[in-house]
């Protein structure tokens, strides 16, 4: 990191100096540092109270000293800032007061009991009082391990609903973790599973927070451990299907993606890459049928797999391979000699090297013969999927799930060279270490499809942000026609392009061909719309994801984060945020007549831009609204400004060109943050870039990008920006830094331009250095006032869809004059500029005509048919 800092010179130099200590510290504090500052704590005999922060204490009781310091597998940080607090011992009671908590303790009484221990809030907004034994009624729920054979939230075959796990979070405003029966990590260099001692022991930790979620959370982060920035690409789209895929048949796909101008980032090969015929299956002790188990390539689908990676490579992708490591290592594995030579395992037995979790010497073993080599040879991460026996044999309360995700996450961190990712299912508090969880196995459906929503942002409350589903669907459920419904299909992958990790999956089934390619019409074009919404939020995503870094608050999460005291930020629960300033409304049962119409509660506060079809809306209100197949209800708060991407082939690389979108109804500002994808070192070596966007007097807007702040290692010097102003009138003259530029009717560097189908402007800055400012002036007609964002964006496509269909309908109609000028504004606009507001006031006035217009062209059963194609556009 130093040695970027030759870039920059006297004051920058030190500020930037300054910066990367501060996050070298911050980062050091993520590793475990068990023993919390003396200053922190206060003993009284057998009971030791450690204030971590005003809102989180820490209390012990132990029948025999000492007190246990080690770290454990829910806590590994106790040494935080020592809080003001103060403490003192009254008639026998230790009173001890943080800025927001009171707690009271009768000296030597013993274990914590509700006769000797309570705590109530100093917070008058947010009263509580708690004594141990206390039950909360309101907890909002945290997440469950997998959505295997789940129809929503019902279990096909046990005939049960779920019932999730509880979360940090409550409406009691107080939350206790028990830790006092969770393992410890002992103190090797490679910090290992170790047992509590054999004493009776109390170990709690008491939040009290109030309606304060996001502190709860943050609170919780730096005790627990902060959650890891995946690398960029995993932000990108991942194709995945459970088939016996061969080599020619991953090439035909990713040049599948190629071909249709389709963006890939990742491409997941299932348990097939290995050989899982019977004839092996006599070494596996759980399944003689199959195989799951596995560490030899299938030398008949993959002759040369050196080869298949390097190609990969050669694409951009990344590849990830499915592992059930329970079987140990049989006989017939290629890497058995060298595993069994390592762990001096006797190979007279003809014996599987059985597999032991909880055994280092055998993790090391498995790492070092088998898994590193494959690493080198191009195997980017592993898919875990551990599905056997619930506990470690040796260890019994090790949870297998939870131990794999630690063990193979902190393996990629000491030895790998790029980031860690592992994506695995969900082992229990604390897993969100260990980052992307995969759900299983849902059953296809729209039940699935509405559930997936909710669990996704609950499971924020357990800091469990990075949920990877397989969209679309795992299986068919019982009593299904065993077919994929296309418009199902769709409306989960528009809501798998604003989930997470976005990756289709699929059971071994010919009927589930998940390509885009495989769909025709209105449901491919909008199955490639989704896959490049996703792309083009990129950047903004990416944005969010360090947030969750810095904060422990998920780029999904439910809507009561933001507006906790507003009862339908609860009721609402399959809403959510989507980072700061978009929340989603997802769209979870089929249309009827061709569309969608939903209820949707938007936030008091501010208000929303409903992004895709031009409409700005108040806050504080439900409405309801109706979409097209092609459409989805995103909504922008007003006056956000959200970095985007133009079309790229993946996220291996930042593009040359990146967007600035500003959207209409209030100033606004965000910092952009970037770094270099797949570092290691990101902690201390990224960038931020400040964009500031404000509304002057006399109909004039700013948009400031302010100079790029920070430094990592191969970060361009200069970069081109396109500002775009969403949802905005046709400025009468624009000047970046104070030059003005000049209009051209597309968009062109140094120039501006007004795109008519999404009624906004597009400003081209010249390739700029990041260390220095731009800033754009627009100024708007002080005579001329349209309002612009009342949904005719959405009368545009209606409208040309309607007119090219009615052509279908009737080759020789003649277009009456009305309709040809109101489907072709969109494109005058950008033609005409001087025409502006002429032009949108003819529109306004004759939209509602057009159908009696038509009327008149064409037959009557024509006509019937135009019109009911615009009925939605009024909505």
């Amino acid at each position: 990191m130093f040695k970027l800092l030759k870039h920059f010179s006297g004051k920058k130099r030190l500020t930037l100096l300054l910066v990367v200590l501060q996050t070298q510290f911050t980062s050091a504090q993520q590793k475990p540092v068990p023993l919390a500052n003396p200053k922190a704590i206060v003993q009284s005999g057998q009971a030791r109270f450690t204030v971590l922060t005003p809102r989180l204490i820490r209390m012990e009781w132990t029948a025999q000293l000492p007190f246990i310091d080690n770290a454990t597998f829910t806590v590994l940080n106790r040494n935080l800032p020592v809080p003001y607090f103060v403490s003192q011992i009254n008639n026998g009671e230790l009173v001890l007061k943080t800025a927001e908590l009171e707690l009271h303790y009768k000296v030597g009484s013993g274990k914590f009991t509700d006769q000797n221990l309570t705590i109530t809030s100093l917070n008058k907004k947010y009263p509580f009082a708690w004594v141990p034994g206390t039950k909360q009624k309101g907890n909002l729920k945290g997440t469950y391990r997998t959505l295997d054979n789940f129809d929503g939230d019902y279990h096909i075959w046990d005939k049960k609903k779920m019932e999730l796990e509880d979360g940090l979070l409550a409406t009691d405003g107080w939350t206790v973790i028990d830790d006092s029966q969770r393992l410890l990590f002992d103190n090797s260099e490679w910090p290992w599973v170790a047992e509590r001692p054999a004493k009776d022991y109390q170990d709690l930790y008491f939040m009290g927070y109030g309606r304060q979620y996001k502190k709860a959370l943050q609170d919780f982060v730096q005790i627990s451990g902060r959650v890891p920035l995946p690398p960029r690409y995993a932000f990108g789209y991942w194709w995945s299907r459970y088939w016996s895929y061969s080599d020619n048949e991953v090439r035909n796909v990713a040049e599948n993606f190629e071909q249709h101008n389709l963006p890939l980032d990742v491409f997941v090969i299932d348990m097939d890459w290995h050989y899982t015929d019977s004839l092996r299956a006599k070494y596996d002790v759980f399944d003689q049928t199959k195989h799951w188990t596995g560490w030899s390539w299938n030398k008949r689908l993959f002759p040369n797999p050196g080869k298949t990676l390097s190609w990969m490579k050669s694409k951009e992708l990344k590849v990830t391979l499915n592992l059930h490591p329970a079987s140990g290592v049989a006989p017939f594995e290629e890497p058995y000699k060298a595993m069994a030579q390592t762990l001096n395992f006797d190979t007279t037995t003809k014996a599987n090297i059985p597999y032991e979790g909880s055994n280092k010497r055998f993790m090391q073993a498995l790492f070092g013969t088998i898994l590193h080599p494959m690493e080198k040879m191009g195997v980017s991460f592993w898919w875990l999927d551990w599905q056997q026996w619930p506990n470690d044999k040796r260890i019994k309360n090790l949870n297998n799930t939870w131990w794999l995700n630690y063990v193979f996450f902190t393996d990629m961190e000491r030895n790998g060279s790029t980031r860690p990712l592992l994506y695995h299912r969900w082992g229990g508090l604390g897993n969100h270490r260990y980052q992307l969880g995969f759900s299983g196995d849902a059953v296809i459906s729209w039940k699935s499809l509405a559930f997936q929503p909710y669990f996704t942002s609950a499971a924020s409350n357990v800091l469990y942000g990075y949920w990877s589903h397989d969209i679309g669907g795992h299986q068919f459920g019982p009593g299904s026609d065993q077919k994929l419904d296309p418009e199902l299909y769709v409306r989960w992958m528009q809501y798998g392009a604003l989930s997470p990790i976005f990756r289709t999956h699929s059971s071994k089934n010919a009927n589930l061909n998940k390509e885009a390619w495989n769909f025709k019409g209105e449901y491919y074009d909008a199955l490639k719309d989704a896959i490049r919404l996703r792309y083009e939020l990129a950047p903004y995503i990416y944005t969010m994801a360090r947030k969750t870094y810095d904060s422990g608050i998920s780029l999904c999460r439910p809507l009561y984060y933001d507006y906790p005291e507003a009862a339908e930020a609860y009721e609402n629960k399959s809403e959510y945020m989507f980072g700061d300033d978009l929340l989603i409304a997802p769209i979870v049962e089929p249309m009827k007549n061709g569309e969608s119409d939903i209820k949707v509660w938007l936030p008091e506060g501010n208000d929303w831009f409903e992004w895709q079809t031009g409409t700005l809306l108040k806050g504080g209100q439900y409405v309801n609204r109706t979409f097209a197949l092609d459409e989805y209800p995103i909504y922008v708060k007003a006056g956000a400004i959200v970095p985007a991407y133009p079309a790229v082939k993946n996220l291996e690389y930042q593009p040359a060109k990146t967007y600035i979108d500003v959207f209409p109804g209030a100033d606004g500002s965000t910092s952009v943050y970037e770094d270099a994808g797949n570092s290691k070192n990101y902690a201390a070596e990224f960038a931020t870039t400040k964009v500031i966007s404000k509304h002057l007097p006399g109909r004039t807007q700013s948009v400031t990008i302010m100079a790029r702040k920070g430094a990592y290692k191969g970060m361009p010097l200069s970069r081109s920006y396109t500002v775009r102003l969403v949802g905005a009138e046709m400025p009468q003259s624009i000047t970046v830094n104070g030059k003005k530029l000049d209009y051209a009717a597309e968009q062109s560097a140094g120039k501006w331009n007004y795109n008519g189908k999404s009624l906004s402007v597009e400003i081209s800055l010249p390739q700029a250095a990041c260390a220095k400012p731009q800033e754009v002036l627009i100024a708007y007609s002080k005579t001329d006032i349209a309002n612009v964002n009342t949904g005719l964006v959405k009368k545009f496509r209606e409208l040309s869809k309607a007119v090219t269909g009615l052509k279908f309908k009737d080759a020789d109609i003649i277009l009456p004059e009305m309709a040809g000028r109101c489907e072709e504004t969109n494109l005058r606009l950008q033609y005409y500029p001087g025409q502006f507001y002429q032009m949108l006031q003819y529109f306004n006035i004759n939209y509602s005509n057009v159908p009696d217009a038509v009327n008149k062209a064409t037959s009557k059963a024509n006509a019937d048919w135009f019109k009911e194609q615009l009925k939605s556009t009024g909505k």
